[in-house]
């Protein structure tokens, strides 16, 4: 029998999931998903994704400003779920949510648990320079991303990969992996391991600061940096660059040869000079502007070799 599902879910790396639920024959009693946000120059407001997708499905769509009333927990016991999946929703569920489904919560999770639990595990998996990571099916209880795991799909990070990149890697792959869970669920086959307590990492909310590049930290540190933000939030570079202080983002580079002065431009082609070794920018974006090669950038802003990038 096919299984009554409430879907959570906000953003675009959701939206293939909640496709594939549909397509799999599942009924989807209702979808949550984040209020209608303002958007755009005239900042009218715009559905989420998933919120757009359901409503081409015709699927009934609520979006709960919180899930801690009585009232909410009513409102969702009464959907009478077998189970809910959960895709970057973008609110905690409380235990009342998390025990009304009679099969639980199911939360597809960017990540190999343990490592890299939280808000940001795509990012965090570039930016530390990991060489692998991959898709989880986790049972959902209160503590963050504790649950315990009942299927891994796995996947390389090749070393230039950005996080739009791995991410878009990742959408169909979960979507798939959730599909074969909520099949394995139906059938009372879906076995669950405890998560190991080594190897835990936390996937923290970047931060702006920690966006902006330091030129005294060394190559490979910078490169992962670049392509972990990009295209999101970007990793950037403060500098006066002829117009007063100007903060660029770089969206794409490369490892280079090169020593000086860290920040120092070495030569036309964008390397530039870091606590060790050097690193090229190949793609960045002005502030108010869109992306553009450096070369261009630099013929813009005049700059030539032993300008300062800080």
């Amino acid at each position: 029998m096919p299984l009554r599902v409430v879907f959570m879910g906000t953003p675009d790396f959701a939206v293939p999931t909640l496709a594939e639920i549909v397509g799999g024959g599942h009924e989807v009693v209702a979808v949550y998903t984040r209020a209608p946000a303002p958007a755009g120059r005239g900042m009218a407001l715009r559905p989420s994704p998933v919120q757009a997708l359901a409503e081409k499905f015709g699927l009934p769509v609520l979006t709960p400003t919180t899930l801690r009333t009585q009232e909410a927990a009513e409102a969702f016991r009464a959907h009478e779920a077998d189970v809910a999946v959960v895709v970057a929703y973008g609110m905690i569920l409380p235990p009342a949510i998390l025990d009304a489904p009679s099969l639980g919560c199911l939360n597809l999770h960017a990540s190999l648990l343990p490592r890299w639990r939280g808000a940001a595990p795509i990012q965090r998996a570039v930016m530390a320079g990991d060489e692998e990571t991959g898709v989880a099916v986790m049972r959902m209880e209160p503590g963050l991303d504790t649950g315990p795991v009942g299927m891994v799909e796995r996947v390389g990070i090749t070393p230039d990969m950005s996080a739009g990149e791995l991410h878009d890697r990742l959408m169909p792959l979960g979507a798939d992996l959730m599909a074969r869970a909520l099949g394995a669920l139906e059938r009372g086959n879906l076995q669950f391991r405890a998560q190991g307590s080594e190897g835990v990492a936390y996937a923290h909310k970047i931060t702006n600061e920690e966006a902006r590049l330091d030129w005294s930290e060394g190559a490979e540190t910078l490169h992962d940096q670049v392509r972990g933000l990009s295209p999101f939030p970007g990793a950037y570079l403060m500098a006066d660059l002829g117009r007063g202080p100007e903060r660029v983002k770089v969206l794409r580079a490369r490892l280079a040869e090169g020593t000086g002065e860290p920040g120092t431009l070495l030569d036309e082609a964008g390397t530039v000079a870091c606590g060790e070794g050097a690193l090229r920018l190949v793609t960045v974006q002005p502030a108010g502007k869109g992306a553009m090669p450096f070369e261009d950038f630099a013929r813009g802003r005049r700059l030539a070799p032993g300008a300062r990038l800080a």
